[in-house]
């Protein structure tokens, strides 16, 4: 077909188009494919946007330090794909400290995500959301110098403080030489440099350290805990039972489990079922 300055003018136009709806279903870099507004929020905590808390570092559920850097990852992008659904283009990410967080001492959000198990304890503080996705915990060590399930037993352990890892490994294993860490940013660096033996904590935070040291870390065992990860709510807030239903329905559409693969499955390179179960 013979191109004129009429089609070509035409042409351009339909790009341009095709550009700005294409930038429209993006939020950071995460491809968001609901329907934008499909249930709206009365009253978010901050007017016009939506804000989600987190406790960073937290490699590939959120890939950044700070919360500008943050564009992607497991988390962000459900938080982007329930930002959207709510009806807003953006997503507003709150880095708090995990004690704060965990104590009901934070507010200003309308959900937190930061790899929560959900516990009775908790629930006294926080309300949380429908479970959407399950952990167990597993123990980090450094590759050139293991520890398995029976040295562990006297081994220095690291734990982040006030995590589900820190009650089970005074709880449940009995281990006595343990060091708590404000963050896990601080704990894998200790491990790194010899000043613990081991990291126990949630196994999917383990793998992605040991991705993300390029296994000079290695998981080398995990227990199974039954817990699974859920969103912190405001308690008593009027929005929970909306979010709820935000995120009921991209586990029903599958939404959840296709950014696990693209985030989880394929940065851990194994399938976490694949870590061997240590006896407590």
């Amino acid at each position: 077909m013979l191109i004129t300055k009429r089609n070509f003018l035409a042409t351009a136009a339909m790009l341009a188009f095709a550009a700005s709806a294409s930038a429209a279903d993006m939020i950071g870099n995460c491809e968001v494919t609901g329907a934008k507004g499909s249930i709206p929020l009365a009253a978010p905590a901050t007017a016009g946007q939506f804000t989600v808390a987190v406790s960073l570092p937290a490699p590939i559920w959120w890939n950044g330090d700070t919360p500008e850097s943050v564009k992607d990852g497991m988390e962000y992008c459900m938080a982007a794909e329930m930002a959207w659904r709510a009806g807003y283009n953006n997503l507003t990410v709150m880095n708090v400290g995990w004690d704060a967080l965990i104590a009901g001492q934070t507010s200003g959000f309308d959900l937190a995500m930061s790899e929560i198990s959900i516990t009775d304890e908790r629930k006294a503080v926080h309300d949380f959301s429908v479970p959407y996705f399950n952990s167990d915990i597993g123990v980090l060590a450094r590759a050139d110098t293991p520890v398995d399930e029976k040295s562990i037993k006297t081994s220095k352990v690291g734990v982040q403080q006030a995590t589900t890892g820190a009650a089970y490994v005074t709880d449940k294993l009995g281990i006595t030489d343990v060091q708590v860490y404000n963050d896990l940013g601080e704990m894998t660096a200790a491990l790194r440099a010899g000043q613990i033996d081991a990291v126990v904590t949630d196994t999917s935070i383990v793998l992605a350290e040991e991705v993300a040291t390029a296994s000079a870390s290695k998981v080398v065992g995990q227990y199974k805990t039954g817990e699974t990860y859920g969103a912190i709510y405001p308690k008593g807030n009027a929005n929970n039972a909306t979010i709820d239903k935000i995120i009921q329905s991209m586990i029903d559409d599958g939404t959840i489990r296709k950014l696990g693969d693209k985030y989880l499955a394929a940065a851990w390179g194994k399938d976490p079922a694949s870590v061997p179960y240590f006896n407590p």
